[in-house]
């Protein structure tokens, strides 16, 4: 793919071609006319959408996947699996005996539970931003879970449903 140095050099070139024809244009001329053979509306979208030239590539993070502290696998899938509707991506253990670790998601949201002691505090809260706030609620309470019947509280940013699992951990579903 061309870059936008090399798409400024196509343009700087065309320009004195056609001033050698006695065809002076304009620079800002020769940049619309190369972005245009390059396929783009015009300049300012090709430059937008150009790649940089020796770009250093900076700093990326994905998804932040939170690790929550658990003490009980049955109660764990109970909670996460049957009432919050978690699907399992993955389980890992050492040995048989040993403690679990798990990975789970619903719809983009990924969440690792372990067993292993220094891995997460019990009691701990994330923030998780979404949509359709109160399509989760009602999918929630319709479940009838023992445990608790979560409802949404309006607050002056938006609203907001809580749950919280057997081991003290809260999850805190927002919507702005």
């Amino acid at each position: 793919m061309i870059s936008i140095e090399q798409a400024k050099q196509m343009a700087k070139r065309l320009r004195t071609s056609l001033e050698g024809r006695n065809q002076e244009v304009s620079h800002a001329t020769a940049l619309e006319t190369v972005a245009q053979q390059l396929g783009y509306k015009d300049w300012n979208t090709a430059a937008a959408l150009l790649p940089q030239e020796n770009a250093t590539p900076g700093i990326t993070f994905d998804k932040a996947i939170p690790i929550l502290r658990m003490f009980d696998e049955a109660k764990a899938r109970e909670f996460y699996l049957d009432f919050l509707g978690f699907s399992v991506e993955f389980e890992h253990r050492f040995e048989a005996d040993l403690p679990l670790y798990l990975g789970i998601s619903r719809n983009g949201l990924h969440l690792h539970l372990s067993e292993h002691h220094g891995d997460a505090s019990p009691g701990s809260t994330i923030f998780v931003p979404m949509q359709n706030i109160e399509l989760l609620r009602d999918e929630l309470q319709g479940k009838r879970y023992g445990y608790g019947r979560p409802d949404i509280v309006e607050q002056g940013w938006g609203k907001i449903l809580e749950v919280y699992d057997p081991f003290g951990n809260r999850i805190r579903f927002c919507q702005s």
